[in-house]
């Protein structure tokens, strides 16, 4: 919430100073030139605060190089304006890359986790050997199988019903 609000800001600083200095300024005949380059900083720096996949950032390189096109005519070196938009280009290809490196990501918790997971049984309960107790994830699961179980034994997640977790021997089950 506080880079929201230092954004915002920014921008509020910069829209003002731009205001009063339109008339000032003497090298840069045209401010839209001006607001463009600053929104186009603007949204390159959000690109990398919000959780976005490049189209804040597309669109502050779009208008980062229209300004700099519209600043031409203030006799600016076109190899830094070519420059500053390649390294624009540049940042955003980097952020793209690892926010998409961040996407593929396989399930450490819940159901998908559980399920297949291979553990030991910790204990059986008082008379029966088809019920008892194992440790996985942290956590005590009570147990429940078709076959008998020993204290020991290793055996494979199949089924979750609630809080008790269906199991069968760790070499007959499928993998």
């Amino acid at each position: 919430m506080s880079i929201r609000c230092c954004a915002m800001a920014l921008l509020l600083a910069l829209s003002g100073s731009v205001f009063a200095a339109d008339t000032v300024i003497l090298l840069v005949p045209n401010p839209i030139g001006i607001w463009l380059i600053t929104f186009g900083i603007a949204f390159l720096i959000a690109e990398a605060v919000l959780p976005n996949y490049g189209v804040v950032g597309l669109g502050g390189l779009v208008m980062f190089v229209l300004g700099a096109v519209i600043l031409t005519n203030a006799e600016l070196p076109v190899p830094l304006m070519i420059g500053l938009g390649l390294i624009s280009a540049l940042l955003l290809t980097f952020l793209l890359i690892r926010a998409l490196k961040t996407r593929p990501r396989r399930n450490v918790s819940g159901d998908d986790e559980l399920l297949g997971s291979v553990t030991q049984v910790t204990s059986l309960q008082a008379g029966s050997a088809y019920f008892g107790w194992v440790h996985l994830q942290g956590e005590q699961w009570q147990i429940l199988s078709a076959t008998p179980l020993h204290p020991g034994q290793q055996v494979r997640v199949v089924a979750r019903k609630g809080l008790l977790l269906e199991v069968a021997a760790a070499d007959a089950a499928p993998a």
